[in-house]
């Protein structure tokens, strides 16, 4: 999360009217990151498989070309690490 607000804030303080990706480059599924949150959480939850609606996206792989050079953005939270800062964070909030 810090990550894209860091470059939502560069976006809106750069000249450009271009658009550009702010997001992470490696591609991770909805299930790899589901079953990576199950098994930090030690929770009981299964995955339920529902189909796929006709404009998913088939890549989640984001180009951050732009938000590089125009930016001078990239990501530095690796997922692991963000997931545990979210999962403390709503773990305080829920408790």
């Amino acid at each position: 999360i810090t990550d894209l607000v860091d470059g939502i804030i560069r976006l809106m303080t750069s000249d450009t009217n271009d658009p550009v990706n702010i997001g992470n480059p490696v591609e991770m599924t909805i299930k790899e990151i589901a079953e990576t949150i199950i098994r930090m959480t030690g929770a009981t939850s299964r995955i339920i498989y529902k189909p796929l609606p006709t404009d998913d996206p088939r890549q989640r792989r984001r180009d951050i070309t732009r938000a590089r050079t125009i930016l001078g953005w990239e990501p530095k939270v690796q997922l692991q690490e963000g997931l545990v800062k979210t999962i403390e964070y709503f773990r305080t909030k829920v408790a």
